[in-house]
């Protein structure tokens, strides 16, 4: 074998190595990603509610944590998404706003 083709054949395995490591771009496994607001709205820090189904949820001083793929997206009010999580069902517990990274506010039903 010629210097040439040597060439050659270390450059094929070099590419092929390194293309063979990189990461994948994009959304893996096509989870969603629900867009981080820059801010929380003033709105949920003046404690105003969401109406949903007829009913008013106000939001509580308690957050989750829970990933995107976790909670399954029901509504927007001015503006911001909200959300139940997955294994909820009707009718719902609580209802949340994405304020970070996989921080959710909790909102709930107020009691008579």
């Amino acid at each position: 074998m010629n210097r040439r083709n040597l060439y050659f054949l270390l450059i094929g395995w070099t590419i092929l190595a390194f293309g063979g490591c990189s990461q994948t771009k994009g959304n893996i496994g096509k989870m969603p990603i629900f867009q981080v607001p820059e801010r929380e709205a003033a709105w949920i820090r003046e404690g105003q509610p969401i109406e949903f189904e007829g009913e008013f949820w106000y939001p509580q001083d308690a957050i989750e944590v829970l990933l995107d793929q976790e909670v399954y997206l029901v509504g927007e009010h001015k503006g911001i998404q909200f959300f139940v999580e997955k294994a909820d069902v009707r009718p719902y517990k609580a209802l949340f706003t994405k304020f970070d990274r996989n921080k959710f506010r909790m909102y709930r039903k107020k009691m008579p």
